[in-house]
């Protein structure tokens, strides 16, 4: 018999708002919520492991359910709900009737393996908004780089705010967090090329040779980069601008750098 919740005092609705709500919980627990069909189809076809799906059959189609039982882990289990705790629980309105709760991954540097040889890196220092660590992975996704490293995050990545304003692109990119310290040693190790985008001592970023194996790091548009990138810079580089500011908004600014990076390894310069 199918499983059904209708109170908003089951403990199970209960845990859903905490991990919602609380980064300390998620860590602890290794649980967060994905909520969409869309972002729930991302997360299976990431390697997700799933714990429970909770489903209002008011919104969802059964042909829908059908598809992620069939493509979800076994172990999962699949509980309805009704509408009115549908959209308790909810984050937002619009999410096609069903959230679940997800096993976290590891996000340590040294899980990240590169197909090739020349990997294109996209390194964030410090970011403060989930709305912009969703940019930048939206970014990095429609480029496929090698993978997203976030720098000191502020924020765990299985922020539901990060989720949704990903549109479920963290479950579609390699992703790793770390200390500067930490990841300027792993690009170091890896022979990777560090390229700061920096107002100081910079070159036009087009001018430079992004077809090597490269990391291109951004910080805040508040506060930049911290010394220990320009110390270890490659070179530092610059979007030249022709307004009256000296700064974007840092995941254009990441977009710009990163389709840059793409254009010249389909028609590389010379060195």
């Amino acid at each position: 018999m199918q499983k059904s919740i209708s109170s908003f005092q089951n403990p199970l609705i209960k845990q859903i708002t905490v991990l919602q709500e609380k980064s300390r919980e998620r860590r602890k627990t290794k649980l967060f919520v994905v909520e969409g069909f869309r972002e729930i189809s991302l997360a299976i076809k990431g390697g997700y492991s799933f714990k429970t799906f909770l489903f209002c059959s008011q919104i969802i189609s059964e042909e829908e359910i059908f598809t992620l039982k069939e493509s979800a882990n076994n172990e999962a289990e699949f509980i309805e709900i009704t509408s009115d705790v549908y959209e308790k629980i909810a984050y937002r309105s619009s999410t096609e009737g069903v959230l679940a709760i997800a096993h976290s991954k590891p996000l340590e540097l040294s899980n990240l393996k590169f197909a090739t040889k020349t990997p294109l890196l996209l390194v964030a220092e410090a970011p403060e908004k989930p709305g912009n660590i969703g940019a930048l992975l939206r970014t990095a996704d429609a480029a496929n780089v090698d993978a997203v490293i976030i720098a000191n995050p502020k924020t765990d990545m299985f922020n539901p705010n990060i989720i949704r304003s990903s549109v479920g692109c963290l479950f579609t990119n390699k992703i790793a967090t770390g200390s500067t310290a930490e990841i300027i040693n792993f690009l170091n190790k890896n022979n990777v090329n560090i390229y700061c985008a920096e107002l100081q001592a910079s070159v036009p970023y087009h001018s430079c040779n992004f077809t090597n194996s490269c990391a291109i790091v951004v910080g805040t548009e508040a506060t930049g980069l911290s010394p220990a990138w320009l110390q270890n810079s490659t070179q530092n580089i610059i979007i030249p601008m022709e307004g009256e500011i000296d700064s974007m908004n840092v995941s254009v600014a990441a977009g710009i750098l990163i389709f840059e990076a793409k254009r010249q390894r389909i028609t590389p310069q010379t060195a």
